[in-house]
């Protein structure tokens, strides 16, 4: 049993993923003959999983949501999705800063499990973590609470000791709905609008400290 589990959203959070997501979607419109996306644009689009992703995108060029592009893309995105994404600068230290105070480790992402392995393996963050929920590897997924609770479960921890992190308000909704204290990033994808009353984390080095506040160690 895990005493203290910290919970990673993936996307903005732990990683910047925008620019391989931003080649995949540009690629999806090239092959229909459509503009690309600026990073702006793709931010904005991120957060909800990979269907809203590429629904999103599609209407942006006035085009139906099309299963076809969305397998495409899924398949596209996941070969390449580490090409270009990195951990933002201070998160691995913050990661070592934590696990030697004694935190475990969880990834809970509305990011396919695929390519959420594939990032996370590529980068040398998997082999940190003790449980990874992606968005499709339960019956739900953020902002329900049944997402958090399942990865949470999975890590072997317990929701009393644990604290989610974030940067989109389908981390502050899934927290909150779990009874879990949530500690919004500023240096993330969501506006801090988003935190909906969550502690902010200005930067990664502030995390270890915000956490233990957070469980109010």
């Amino acid at each position: 049993m895990t005493a203290r589990l910290a919970v990673f959203d993936l996307d903005g959070t732990l990683v910047d993923s925008a620019p391989d997501i931003q080649d995949a979607l540009d690629r999806m419109m090239a092959a229909r003959n459509l503009p690309g996306f600026t990073r702006d644009e793709v931010v904005g689009m991120i957060g909800d999983g990979v269907k809203v992703l590429v629904e999103r995108a599609l209407a942006a060029r006035g085009l139906p949501f099309d299963p076809a592009a969305h397998d495409e893309f899924v398949a596209d995105y996941t070969a390449r999705s580490a090409e270009k994404t990195r951990p933002f600068d201070g998160i691995p230290e913050a990661l070592d800063a934590l696990q030697a105070a004694g935190w475990g480790l969880a990834v809970c992402t509305n990011k396919p499990e695929a390519a959420a392995r594939e990032v996370l393996g590529a980068l040398g963050l998997m082999e940190r973590l003790q449980a990874l929920g992606g968005g499709d590897s339960f019956p739900v997924r953020k902002p329900d609470p049944g997402h958090l609770l399942a990865t949470i479960a999975a890590a072997g921890g317990n929701a009393a000791n644990t604290v989610m992190i974030g940067d989109h308000h389908n981390d502050v909704q899934a927290a909150r709905a779990a009874g879990i204290p949530c500690v919004f990033v500023g240096w993330g994808y969501g506006a801090l609008h988003m935190a909906e009353g969550a502690s902010v984390a200005p930067r990664p080095d502030s995390l270890p400290a915000e956490l233990a506040a957070a469980l109010r160690l």
